[in-house]
């Protein structure tokens, strides 16, 4: 679909117990992004984003920066094929 993208991102720093997860989804509402956000056991954050092409590289600049309380040191990124399967941003607690 033209002009819509879809990404697959691990955050990699002081990513969780600061509100990193929470702070995502907000600022997911604020670019109309879809899509979800959760903790992996490993200490990282994983986030998938998809939506407007602008929008998803904007949601990817907050993830390089996060929360006032995080610390990002990385953040991997793996473009996926665009569904429109997700019409809000959740926060998944796995």
């Amino acid at each position: 679909m033209a002009g819509k993208k879809a990404v697959r991102a691990i955050i990699n720093g002081r990513v969780q117990g600061v509100n990193y997860r929470m702070a995502t989804s907000m600022a997911a509402d604020r670019y109309g992004v879809g899509g979800w956000v959760r903790n992996v056991p490993d200490g990282t954050v994983e986030a998938y984003i998809e939506g407007d092409a602008q929008n998803v590289d904007a949601m990817l600049d907050w993830c390089r920066k996060g929360p006032p309380a995080a610390s990002v040191t990385d953040v991997r990124v793996n473009e996926e094929e665009y569904t429109g399967k997700y019409s809000d941003f959740t926060v998944r607690y796995t």
